[in-house]
């Protein structure tokens, strides 16, 4: 099941994340995923797994225009004239399907440029932004030469991004969700709605959220070293919520993040620069 990004290309709406997965979790679970029917992987510079990932794509032997490869430069590398090839390079691949800046810190413009410039030259085939939320997705749309075709950020029945969305349905921008299960808080996953909702459906809870994000409009990507719950994860393309299943989840929406970024981190993030060499 894929969606349309605003310039024309689609992009699978489950995927697979590789937050906080050490080298040989990400390359198994990568790996696992792209068996069972997966085709969307995200990763970042960030998480230091690219070559986990790429090593991954490579051992499933699929031809490479059947996977989706979404990744993130991080601040230190907005800056640097070869970030994107030194990126393609980790990842072993001649083009990125989905590149990101993935946050709005350092010299966020210069690495906007970067994507527009890498976008032109075909190395990237669509241009993303995480976690530019307010003002600095404003910013980028008033400055910016292609439109983000993405917007990575924290979304899930808590926290459905309201005002956001608003300013993504102007440009057709697509939202791509992180935390989407919560960050692990039981309270959202055992909400009465979501047991309900799984006994109507033959899913567990954590399905029918997923499948909530899936009919949000929302891209999906829940990650996992769990190869069960990799597998369960991807098992919600078979059914769909109905209009009044949308409203009853709709009730508990308590426009509650989990993470909350200061000003602060954000240049904490700018002076941090990933240690590649761990890979």
């Amino acid at each position: 099941m894929k969606t349309q990004l605003n310039n024309g290309n689609f992009i699978p709406v489950v995927g697979i994340g590789t937050y906080m997965l050490s080298l040989k979790d990400a390359e198994n679970s990568v790996y696992e995923a792209l068996k069972m029917g997966y085709r969307l992987i995200d990763t970042a510079n960030a998480y230091v797994n690219e070559r986990a990932v790429g090593r991954a794509i490579k051992r499933s032997a699929l031809p490479r225009e059947e996977i989706y490869v979404s990744t993130k430069l991080w601040p230190s590398e907005y800056i640097k004239e070869h970030a994107v090839d030194e990126t393609l390079e980790r990842l072993g691949l001649d083009y990125i399907d989905l590149l990101f800046l993935h946050q709005p810190a350092g010299d966020y413009m210069k690495g906007y440029r970067q994507l527009e410039k890498a976008y032109k030259e075909g190395k990237i085939k669509a241009v993303g932004i995480s976690n530019f939320e307010g003002n600095y997705i404003d910013e980028i749309l008033a400055n910016c030469e292609i439109k983000p075709q993405v917007i990575q950020v924290e979304a899930h029945p808590y926290f459905t991004q309201d005002e956001l969305r608003k300013t993504l349905a102007k440009y057709d921008i697509k939202l791509m969700s992180w935390y989407p299960l919560g960050h692990g808080d039981a309270s959202l996953i055992n909400e009465q709605v979501f047991k309900e909702l799984g006994k109507k459906y033959h899913k567990t809870p954590a399905q029918i959220i997923l499948r909530w994000h899936v009919d949000m409009g929302f891209i999906v990507i829940p990650g996992s070293k769990n190869v069960a719950h990799i597998q369960d994860n991807f098992n919600i393309l078979d059914f769909a919520l109905t209009p009044e299943d949308m409203a009853l989840i709709a009730k508990i929406n308590k426009n509650k993040r989990y993470y909350i970024r200061t000003e602060a981190q954000l240049k904490l993030f700018a002076g941090f620069t990933p240690k590649f060499e761990a890979e």
